[in-house]
């Protein structure tokens, strides 16, 4: 049998219907035999989790192993075309009653669904308000509501603040408080640790266990597995659109959970790699006196073939100095060189211009316009490459595409599919794709592999070392430290300075009591 047709037909449904388990608890939320089609495309094929009450269950797998199809199916945005759903041992609610399902299961996206321009108040009850006479709003009852709501789950956010104040951690606790409000004890976070330090990652997981005690439930999805086994009780992982595992994490070794989500032994990626930096050649980046918002007298080198790493905390300043790089930020004072040319503060087309290739923090605000179609988001740098005086070519444009879509091995069936379309290690590689297009002698990445799964971050790191073997350099600010591990050498900043230079060879230990500012010989 082919694989194609194994994965068109459906795995059997456990033989218990899992109303009731045996130690006499119904799941808080249980799905079983699960199907979901999308044309020719299996999403999720005979799938299935338990999640036990006061548990935090971890959800993992691989880019399109169909954990965001489940998530949807869970919370009532997609009905399976098989399979039962259900909460507390009944069927799950109709599609379109809205409020049953708000009252069962709420998820924290990554991608954060608080609306910016209206308070927090207004966030927490959206077309929930009270009503005085006449049939108008009544803003202090909304507030008091909130700051009640605020103050029983213990989120210290003002609710008068205008929700787009608030920093991602904040915004994840609104967003966690507002789904308690409905009534919801089960509640899905969506890589909720992609964009917060290690410190808020530490306060959020303060806030899990609280919250378990008090008989909340949570289903964990994370590609960072270290946080499985710090935070999580269970784990289940879907590989091919169905379920693998299901188990206790303190009985699941590391290695062989990576093996449950790629069918593999986990790859090991060499400690050190061999330096490909050419002295002889033009710098790829040189930085003198640079100061802006959130760093000072920041001074280094890039050198062609080379990989720096740039690590620190969030509120360290790494990232406004790549940003300030590539021209999304203005500096105050100091100098930009890139390959030699000194481009205009401040401005994006001068940094490409220059010679510089770009993944942003985040793609869902800064790297992707989604309803573009994969050609055009991994050419929008490069239309002189296109066209002339104006008139771009749609067929240079595929051409290049679909060359970029071979070497990064992005799943698809042709170029102008949605970007909007893949999964999140497919869209990295789309951004990725638009960085190298023009073949930069400066590649700058921000958290470059943010939110991917294990393979594909691998497969995403390796591109970045071959692209310094080419002879560009290569400048990673992040503070995952998988994605320094390739660096010949890390430039740590601690409070908007460069406080340390590690070389290759360090322990993690070292690396991490740096960020956070310890001196180890104190």
């Amino acid at each position: 049998m082919s694989d194609g047709e194994r994965a068109a037909t459906p795995a059997p449904a456990p033989a218990d219907d899992g109303r009731i388990r045996a130690d006499g608890t119904r799941p808080v939320a249980e799905a079983t035999g699960i199907v979901k089609r999308f044309g020719p495309t299996v999403a999720l094929n005979g799938a299935r989790i338990t999640v036990k009450p006061g548990e935090t269950h971890a959800l993992v797998g691989r880019n399109g192993a169909g954990k965001s199809t489940l998530v949807s199916i869970l919370t009532g945005l997609q009905a399976p075309d098989q399979g039962t759903v259900t909460f507390d041992g009944s069927p799950a609610p109709r599609p379109a009653d809205r409020d049953a399902w708000r009252r069962r299961v709420a998820c924290v996206y990554q991608k954060s669904t608080i609306i910016p321009t209206l308070t927090v108040a207004e966030n927490l009850f959206l077309n929930r308000h009270d009503h005085g006479t006449g049939g108008l709003i009544s803003w202090r009852s909304v507030r008091r509501r909130a700051r009640e709501l605020l103050t029983t789950w213990s989120v210290d956010v003002d609710p008068q603040a205008p929700a787009g104040d608030l920093d991602v951690e904040q915004r994840q606790f609104v967003e966690i408080a507002r789904a308690l409000s409905f009534g919801a004890r089960f509640i899905i976070l969506d890589e909720p640790t992609a964009q917060l330090d290690a410190a808020a990652i530490n306060r959020l997981f303060a806030r899990i266990r609280d919250l378990q005690q008090q008989g909340v439930t949570f289903l964990f999805i994370s590609h960072h597995l270290q946080e499985v086994y710090e935070i999580c009780d269970m784990v289940t992982v879907f590989r091919d659109a169905g379920h693998i595992l299901t188990a206790p994490v303190a009985e699941v070794s590391r290695p062989d959970l990576v093996a449950a989500m790629t069918g593999e032994a986990a790859a090991v990626r060499p400690e050190q790699r061999t330096s490909t930096l050419d002295p002889k050649a033009t710098a790829a980046l040189n930085l003198r006196d640079l100061s802006g918002d959130g760093f000072d007298d920041v001074m280094f080198q890039v050198g062609a073939g080379e990989i720096v790493g740039l690590a620190g905390a969030a509120g360290s300043g790494r990232t406004e100095v790549a940003e300030t790089v590539v021209g999304l930020r203005s500096p105050r004072a100091g100098e930009i060189r890139i390959a030699g040319h000194r481009p205009r503060p401040g401005s994006v087309p001068a940094a490409l211009a220059a010679g510089a290739g770009f993944v942003p923090q985040d793609r869902h605000y800064q790297g992707l316009v989604p309803d573009m179609s994969i050609a055009d988001n991994a050419t929008l740098s490069v239309p002189q490459r296109l066209g002339r005086h104006g008139f771009l070519s749609r067929s240079r444009r595929d051409r290049l595409a679909e060359g970029m879509i071979e070497y990064l091995t992005i799943k698809t069936p042709g170029p102008e599919l949605p970007v909007s379309a893949l999964s999140g290690g497919n869209q990295q590689k789309v951004v990725m794709a638009r960085a190298l297009a023009d073949d930069p002698p400066l590649l700058v990445l921000i958290s470059p592999t943010a939110g991917v799964d294990v393979r594909s971050k691998e497969f995403l790191l390796g591109k970045v070392e071959e692209t310094a073997g080419s002879g560009t350099g290569v400048l990673i600010a992040s503070d995952e430290l998988d994605d320094l591990r390739m660096c010949d050498r890390v430039l740590v900043m601690f409070q908007g300075r460069v406080t340390a230079e590690i070389t290759r060879g360090w322990n993690d230990h070292e690396l991490v009591a740096a960020m956070e500012g310890v001196d180890l010989d104190a």
